[in-house]
């Protein structure tokens, strides 16, 4: 896949999660009218200089979810990879990766989080289940292709979308849940990011 593509598509999945997970607040600056003071008029000439200067930003500090910041990593790093081919076995972007080797690159640098290999064992103990309609983006969702049991796992992103290594001759993509073939097959979800906290950053 391009990097101009991947980019987008980054921007694009990221963007939301950035602006929820800093719940930012911009203001006006005091007395702010929206008029601007014609060149050469007596105000522009003669206000004070209190008045023209911008107020002195402070420093303050606003909450941000640990869940959401290791959320968007997981999903960047994903997403990243984009278009690298299935490869049975394989867990990295030069030799490919299978749908349980994907999982397992874009979690691991998530310290608290310890992902078995294969997608069976990472459904049947590990992390907390979660109903669909509850889903969030850094989720895993399961499925039973071909069999009574687990034998695939995705990355869920959010508005029914998921990240997969779907299967041989394929290459990692990005599905939606709403699809027949999904919706038929999808088994669990399991939330394994630590629940939320909130760290408290510094911004200007």
């Amino acid at each position: 896949m391009r990097p101009f593509l991947k980019t987008w598509l980054t921007i694009c999945l990221l963007l939301p999660l950035a602006a929820h997970a800093t719940n930012r607040e911009q203001r006006l600056p005091a007395g702010f009218s929206g008029q601007t003071a014609k060149s050469g008029s007596a105000q522009s000439i003669h206000a004070p200089r209190a008045a023209v200067q911008a107020p002195v930003a402070k420093v303050t500090a606003s909450p941000v979810s640990l869940h959401a910041k290791q959320s968007s990593e997981v999903l960047s790093r994903a997403v990243n990879v984009l278009g690298t081919p299935y490869r049975w076995g394989g867990s990295s972007p030069s030799k490919g990766f299978d749908c349980s080797g994907l999982v397992k690159y874009a979690f691991r640098d998530v310290k608290a989080v310890e992902l078995p290999r294969t997608s069976t064992a990472m459904a049947a103990g590990h992390g907390e289940k979660v109903e669909r309609k509850d889903l969030k983006p850094g989720d895993l969702v399961f499925f039973n292709l071909k069999s009574r049991r687990v034998n695939h796992v995705a990355i869920y992103l959010g508005n029914d979308r998921f990240i997969h290594a779907p299967r041989r001759g394929k290459a990692v993509t990005i599905d939606s849940l709403k699809k027949p073939y999904w919706n038929t097959h999808y088994a669990v979800a399991k939330r394994v990011l630590p629940k939320d906290q909130t760290l408290r950053l510094s911004q200007r």
